[in-house]
């Protein structure tokens, strides 16, 4: 889900935001203002009240909702204030089980009033649950409240592994809701990223006609999913983010054909695969045998040589690797073979393994000058007969056309 510009979340679902330079100067100006027109002495009898809704709608932005709503109570022109739609433009509701969640939730009485008073309001709304079947029924019952709003992103997150797909009740009502109801906001075609964690995927790129990012767990990725979205003719995604998770050690993770990833890229030839893993070594079993179109890859967990050597060999469209671990044993042919096979790589970051200097040098001297960033730790570079650390960054500089030097801690 693509992050809300100009804002940070804050606290209680609210997202603050700090004015902009213009805005802070005029405030000042009006404050200053105000301090001439009211003696030092008179401060303590000046009616705070009647402070301009413009000056009250900056100061509002600065504090999180529940100091806004202890400053609502002051008078009726604050609690005016209070509900000004510039504040209401984004929300996240926090939807937690006090009985099997830590995480505070949003207050029943202040969701009734959000749906009441600024469902027209909203643009950007996210919900965070927990894995209970209550929590999922009252993000479908939300849901199904917002119909009429002029939503531009949404965000389903789950603080654990969601309900929504093992409830019959709650995966009919949730699929329903988005799918039925609403997302007919989204044919308005402004929805760009959809985060999601059900069986709606397809009905979703049917109805979001805009939709360009789709962000999914390795669970929910299937054949015929990559065929559905390959039909659809409205519908070309620039990126696809897939989170390959191991929940428990030695977990079984299924395939996914070449005919299947050969149907996307002819339907979409730009997009962007990006595939996140973290995966034990003896769960890699079912990936990279075949050709993939992946163009991101990140490794967060130790990843042996035998499938970063499949990488070499099957992944041609690789822009970018990341390998935060993998042992004791050289990487150099398995270095060699990804720079002779995946000819558009530009960015590498390699920690917590090893590769001899030589071998080093010749993977840069086989890019080029097409390694826009080359992050790799000191640690990981071995000194041989050919070049020692005092050595090798002359060497690698050259090659790269610019100065170049190990990292001394992880920048990716």
């Amino acid at each position: 889900m693509k992050r809300v510009k100009g804002g940070e979340e804050g606290s209680n679902g609210s997202c603050s935001k700090s004015p902009p330079p213009d805005a802070r100067k005029k405030v000042r100006r009006e404050l200053s203002e105000a301090s001439e027109v009211v003696p030092a002495s008179d401060v303590s009898e000046y009616d705070w009240s009647r402070l301009p809704q413009e000056l009250l709608l900056h100061i509002f932005q600065y504090l999180p909702l529940l100091d806004r709503a202890y400053a609502s109570q002051v008078c009726r022109g604050w609690n005016q204030a209070f509900h000004m739609p510039e504040l209401w433009r984004c929300f996240e509701f926090e939807l937690n089980q006090p009985a099997s969640s830590y995480l505070k939730a949003t207050h029943p009485d202040l969701i009734k009033q959000i749906i009441k008073r600024h469902s027209n309001h909203l643009q950007y709304v996210s919900f965070k649950v927990d894995s209970s079947t209550e929590s999922a029924e009252a993000a479908c019952d939300i849901l199904s409240q917002l119909v009429n709003c002029s939503l531009k992103t949404l965000g389903l997150i789950s603080t654990a592994r969601p309900s929504f797909m093992e409830v019959p009740k709650v995966e009919s009502s949730f699929t329903r809701t988005i799918i039925a109801s609403f997302l007919s906001v989204c044919k308005a075609k402004n929805t760009n990223t959809i985060v999601t964690k059900q069986k709606g995927i397809l009905c979703v790129a049917d109805q979001c006609h805009g939709l360009r990012e789709l962000a999914l767990n390795y669970h929910l990725l299937s054949d015929e999913l990559l065929l559905a979205l390959s039909s659809e003719k409205h519908v070309h995604l620039e990126h696809l983010r897939i989170d390959v998770v191991s929940e428990n050690p030695g977990q079984h993770f299924h395939t996914i054909k070449k005919s299947s990833w050969d149907a996307m890229v002819r339907h979409s030839p730009k997009f962007n695969l990006v595939m996140y893993f973290f995966l034990y070594e003896d769960e890699f079993g079912p990936f990279f045998n075949e050709e993939i179109p992946v163009t991101h890859l990140y490794f967060g967990r130790s990843v042996s040589k035998e499938v970063l050597g499949r990488v070499g060999l099957h992944c041609p469209r690789l822009v970018e690797l990341v390998v935060c671990a993998n042992g004791l044993r050289p990487l150099d042919e398995e270095l060699i073979r990804i720079a002779k096979h995946c000819t558009q790589l530009s960015a590498i970051g390699l920690g917590e393994c090893e590769v001899s200097c030589s071998a080093f040098v010749e993977f840069v001297k086989m890019c080029g000058r097409r390694l826009s960033q080359l992050s790799i730790m000191e640690e990981v570079l071995i000194p041989d007969h050919k070049y020692s650390l005092d050595e090798i960054h002359w060497e690698v500089s050259k090659h790269l056309g610019r100065v170049w030097f190990p990292d001394m801690m992880p920048t990716w």
